[in-house]
């Protein structure tokens, strides 16, 4: 089992040097309701220290525009450019690579919503057939939605999913999040669909882009080791786990070296600590 990294010394030299911070949201910087104030504290101090930030999501229920009210609302005071999640991923591939594709989206009005602006041309689900279906965060999941999916890809359609969540965390515990309502239309269907989001290549490239910033020069810092972590060591980011969130200290008894995150903290605080305090 690796070491973990906890000493405020030593995580002052793994991140003394890195440029763009990235920050998973929920679970990371708050936790459903709950807001941490160390993440605020810390965000500024990197913000005033004159380090990028960047706060990505999976959670492609809500839309960028949501997210901004919503931190700007809890005090994380977001800038332009420092939002993105995994439903903006999802959008930039199929504008670069699916252009003019139907598209059959099992998600949120917000998220619809954002399809349609971007003028990705969305089907209502009583067509016959579909290029692609998109499965996502749809917290007004019907079984009517479902089906339609299913029919979609059995008669053809491509299926993508906007990221792989299994779960959502909230203050009151776990909600079925992507990667479940993924995993009902794959055993209807036997299609595995292909995902966006972290961990993928996909939003490590519309990272790096937007930002400018080398893959080296980048840390990110997230709760779930089968995302947030492995976007890091998939791609050579460094990856901080912080244990308040879904994973605990427990689950990283069963982690392969490849997958082990950089640095374990319990939360944003001792990072803080290790580098300003």
């Amino acid at each position: 089992m690796n070491k973990i990294i906890t000493d405020k010394k030593t995580v002052k030299e793994v991140l003394n040097d890195k440029k763009l911070f990235i920050f998973d949201m929920d679970g990371t910087i708050y936790l459903g309701k709950n807001v941490f104030p160390f993440a605020i504290d810390f965000i500024n101090h990197l913000r005033n220290d004159g380090r990028q930030i960047l706060f990505f999501t999976n959670n492609a229920s809500h839309s960028t525009d949501f997210y901004y009210t919503k931190l700007e609302r809890i005090g994380f005071s977001p800038k332009k450019g420092e939002i993105m999640t995994s439903g903006d991923v999802t959008i930039e591939f199929l504008k670069r690579y699916r252009k003019d594709k139907s598209v059959y989206l099992v998600g949120t009005e917000e998220l619809c919503d954002s399809f349609k602006n971007a003028e990705i041309c969305l089907l209502n689900g009583s067509e016959k057939s579909a290029d692609i279906v998109i499965t996502s965060f749809d917290t007004s999941l019907t079984y009517e939605k479902l089906n339609n999916a299913c029919r979609y890809i059995r008669n053809g359609a491509e299926y993508l999913s906007t990221h792989p969540d299994f779960n959502c965390p909230t203050e009151d515990g776990f909600i079925p999040d992507s990667g479940a309502i993924a995993a009902f239309v794959t055993t209807s269907t036997g299609i595995i669909p292909t995902y966006f989001g972290k961990p993928y290549e996909e939003t490590v490239q519309m990272i790096s882009e937007t930002s400018n910033v080398k893959r080296s020069d980048m840390c990110i810092f997230g709760d779930r080791l089968y995302t947030d972590i492995a976007t890091g060591k998939r791609h050579g980011i460094t990856a901080v786990l912080v244990l308040s969130g879904e994973t605990q200290i427990s689950d990283l008894e069963n982690v392969c070296e490849c997958d082990y995150p950089d640095i374990v903290l319990n939360s944003l605080l001792e990072a803080d600590e290790a580098m300003f305090l």
